[in-house]
């Protein structure tokens, strides 16, 4: 029948139930008949769950993805979990609080159990292990893991967060002795926060420089090295132009290309799909800081314009000449200087400026040259 799925539900400790599942049936219905071939009181303190994978609840809104030969599970329902957790996270005991930790970093991938947690306050609990702890070990992983993943459920929003929560995040990026794994989930954090506001950003701007942006991206860790870049791209993308401007020019005095070249194209392991995005990205705003320049014709009456413009022929022909063109008659030196503007390849030699009046290219012509001339002048003046 179209409604009925063949399944199997385990539980630890018991031999499985084979059962055909009513679609049709209520759910509530399914578990106490479930419960009660087991002998179980209290079926409302139960729910079903994928026994592979990630362990996502079966609610009334998901059952219809249940296929045939699905194995299930009894498990603790959210609610039961979502309190029990709670309780764990606030105990004294190390032990506990740590196991509860872990826990709840698992669980809070599903939606179900982390809208339970959520609603008994959990997260305030979370603020406050990350906010008044001092524990740079396990504990603080699973935290920052379990508060990452019930932050992607957007139940609550990013700018809810607190400045003290937000500088200690930043203190685990700036560390240099702490595991791996807590610096990215940390690079994750902030990723996740710099959209959403525009203090957020400023703060994180600030507290984490570009120099340790790149420090990231130099280690050998390809996760950190992603997580690195990731929020990066977050800071270039949520800059105004002008901010924009200044931190691809830092970046580039820094000879980020360098390091994108050695550290992450030709590193022991492949490039991977999100690296190789945030790689096209970082290109793209790279090259969209280029579009006014390239949108902008040549002001014959810029003296700035036309001096680089000069420096064009000096670069390439002065050197050679042992008679400075300043000694020759205005006109011998008008004609030679026609005649060298045309060995470079210009349209107008008598008017060269007339070759960047034309937008695009425009200016863009233009600054490229120049860097040509004077970044590989062997190169340029051949």
């Amino acid at each position: 029948p179209k409604d009925v799925v063949k399944i199997a539900i385990q539980m630890v400790g018991a031999i499985p139930q084979l059962i055909e599942l009513q679609q049709t049936k209520p759910l509530a219905a399914v578990l106490k008949d479930v419960c009660d071939a087991w002998s179980l009181p209290n079926a409302e303190h139960y729910a079903l769950q994928y026994a592979d994978g990630r362990h996502t609840y079966i609610t009334e809104s998901n059952r219809r993805e249940i296929k045939n030969g699905s194995i299930l599970r009894l498990a603790t329902s959210p609610d039961q979990e979502a309190q029990r957790l709670y309780n764990g996270i606030q105990s004294k005991n190390v032990d506990v609080k740590t196991d509860s930790l872990k826990k709840l970093a698992s669980l809070s991938q599903d939606v179900t159990f982390a809208q339970e947690f959520i609603s008994r306050n959990g997260l305030k609990q979370i603020y406050s292990i990350v906010e008044e702890g001092n524990d740079t070990g396990e504990m603080l992983a699973h935290t920052l893991k379990a508060f990452t993943e019930l932050m992607e459920h957007d139940f609550v929003s990013w700018e809810n967060l607190s400045t003290v929560f937000i500088k200690k995040i930043v203190s685990y990026v700036n560390m240099n002795m702490v595991d791996a794994s807590i610096q990215q989930l940390s690079l994750s954090i902030l990723e996740n926060m710099v959209p959403t506001s525009r203090l957020f950003f400023e703060l994180v701007k600030k507290e984490v420089t570009l120099d340790r942006l790149l420090t990231h991206l130099q280690v050998t860790n390809a996760q950190l090295q992603l997580k690195a870049m990731a929020l990066l791209i977050a800071l270039l993308l949520t800059a105004t132009d002008a901010e924009r401007r200044d931190m691809m020019d830092y970046l580039r005095e820094k000879n980020i290309r360098q390091f994108i070249h050695k550290n992450i194209i030709h590193s022991s392991e492949p490039l991977g799909d999100e690296m190789a995005h945030y790689l096209y990205v970082l290109q793209s705003v790279s090259l969209n800081l280029c579009e006014h320049r390239m949108r902008t014709s040549m002001d014959p009456y810029s003296q700035e314009q036309r001096e680089l413009l000069q420096s064009l022929r000096q670069a390439a022909f002065e050197s050679e000449s042992e008679v400075p063109a300043s000694n020759y008659s205005t006109e011998r030196r008008r004609s030679l200087c026609a005649k060298e503007f045309r060995k470079l390849g210009f349209m107008n030699n008598s008017n060269p400026a007339e070759d960047f009046r034309r937008a695009p290219p425009g200016l863009l012509a233009l600054d490229n040259m120049v860097y040509f001339s004077r970044n590989t002048p062997n190169a340029y003046s051949r």
